[in-house]
């Protein structure tokens, strides 16, 4: 993975038809997905559950971009080999979820994958200071995690203070939660570059109409590219 801070679109597959995964994920690549967002709740550390390993293990040969695996679990280390294996590209666990948000960030990169380090909507920047060398990535959740269609919370500051922090270091801003073409330029302005984006890509389409994600997609985009700009 070549590292750039052009916009990138991560759709959230929790948004996608269950049934009918592999052919989901096809269709929102073949329309111009930058990224697969995969989320993991385990119904402890949030308040659902979704994926496991094996699930990310059937995704991951239909997935030809970017697999985008955000943990919402804890704890995190005794699974971070599990999802290496699965075929994950980035991990991302929570610097809420438990005491040495270091070492597992070490752990995760060691085991081949990039790695990030995701902040609730009520835990500062400054939580992921001293980890930013270790990081590739930072999710700012502009929702509570734990479930989509949640309206956005406004983080614009939080990321405006991690672009200081990161300066020139090549890790990315990731937002999650609630983006679409109205709140993906509050956000793209202040510094983030890669937007997930579930009911706001999926809403109106289908496999067998997947014009709808592109269109989806490109509103979201070029929201955001302009106020990048």
């Amino acid at each position: 993975m070549s590292f750039d801070r052009s916009i990138k679109i991560a759709p959230s597959i929790l948004s996608a038809d269950f049934a009918n995964f592999g052919q989901e994920i096809q269709a929102i690549e073949a329309q111009g997905a930058d990224w697969v967002h995969v989320d993991v709740m385990d119904g402890h550390f949030v308040p659902n559950l979704t994926f496991g390993p094996p699930a990310v293990k059937a995704f991951r040969p239909h997935v030809k971009t970017v697999m985008d695996v955000h943990l919402m679990i804890a704890p995190v280390d005794p699974y971070i080999q599990a999802y290496a294996d699965a075929g994950t590209d980035i991990l991302t666990a929570h610097v809420e979820a438990g005491p040495h948000s270091h070492r597992t960030l070490q752990a995760i990169r060691a085991a081949g994958m990039k790695a990030g380090i995701a902040l609730n909507p009520g835990t500062p920047a400054e939580a992921v200071e001293h980890l930013l060398d270790l990081a590739d990535l930072v999710c700012v959740m502009t929702v509570n995690p734990g479930f989509g269609g949640q309206k956005f919370i406004d983080m614009t500051s939080k990321v405006q203070r991690l672009r200081q922090m990161i300066g020139d270091r090549a890790v990315h801003i990731e937002i999650d939660g609630g983006v679409d073409p109205k709140t993906a330029p509050l956000v793209a302005a202040a510094g983030a570059d890669v937007l997930v984006a579930g009911s706001a890509v999926f809403k109106g389409g289908s496999v067998s109409n997947p014009s709808a994600y592109g269109d989806n997609m490109r509103a979201v985009r070029s929201a955001a590219e302009a106020a990048q700009s």
